[in-house]
């Protein structure tokens, strides 16, 4: 059974933090053509809701914006290498519409929209042991989506690892080829992340609205928990 491991090296950095996951089995995750004009639609609507989140002017005022790229000032990283959700809330700001990529992808951005916070999500069936976050030792392996090289990570870089390597570098900046979401995913873990008190609620708020939207759609309930200071470690399924 695979485990979600949060190190104490991250409790160092992030204290506060709260890392909700979402695990959910017996899904049928391939692509319907006909339901492609469904998705485009929730994307759409996510965007959306999620020009609240980028109304100030400049980019960077926004608050999720900001608290995000002070989280990342805390750990190495390399320059430049800013949130998944800043990433989204940028196209929001540019007006740059997503495209569906597979059902649970779909659903897990449009929640990361909606409610302005990071959303990831790794099958379970090709992590190696259990799931950890924390510091990174540096040099663990890592490839991103088509990449032909090792991107290993940094020395004390926040990241998520298992026994093979990285799965999600600087936090949730990018995650690796080899544990990502395909249509041939049947068991998963979605992660969502706050890094204080303040950011957890919307983050629980978040964690219930996917964990309905997954149940709408492929007809099983996943089972919610969150790791804490107090409770650093559960089993996702």
């Amino acid at each position: 059974m695979t485990q979600f491991i949060v190190d104490p090296s991250f409790w160092e950095v992030f204290p506060e933090a709260k890392i909700f996951t979402l695990a959910v089995e017996n899904i049928d995750n391939h692509i319907d053509p006909a339901k492609n004009g469904e998705f485009k639609r929730l994307l759409r609507q996510a965007f959306e809701a999620a020009e609240d989140h980028v109304a100030l002017s400049p980019f960077a005022s926004n608050p999720v914006i900001a608290k995000w790229r002070e989280a990342f000032t805390r750990f190495k990283k390399k320059k430049g290498v800013r949130s998944s959700i800043e990433a989204l809330l940028k196209r929001v700001d540019k007006d740059s519409p997503l495209s569906p990529i597979n059902p649970l992808v779909d659903i897990y951005n449009s929640i990361s929209l909606t409610y302005a916070v990071p959303c990831g999500g790794e099958d379970i069936d090709k992590i190696e042991g259990d799931i950890h976050l924390g510091k990174a030792k540096g040099g663990e392996p890592f490839f991103p989506l088509g990449a032909e090289e090792d991107a290993p990570a940094l020395p004390e870089e926040i990241c998520y690892f298992d026994n093979e390597g990285a799965v999600c570098r600087c936090f949730n900046w990018r995650e690796a080829e080899r544990t990502m979401l395909t249509e041939e995913t049947t068991r998963a873990a979605l992660v969502i992340e706050a890094i204080d008190n303040e950011s957890a609620e919307q983050a629980k708020e978040a964690i219930e609205a996917l964990q309905k939207a997954i149940e709408d759609y492929f007809g099983v309930k996943g089972t919610i928990k969150v790791a804490d200071k107090e409770n650093p470690s559960h089993q996702l399924l």
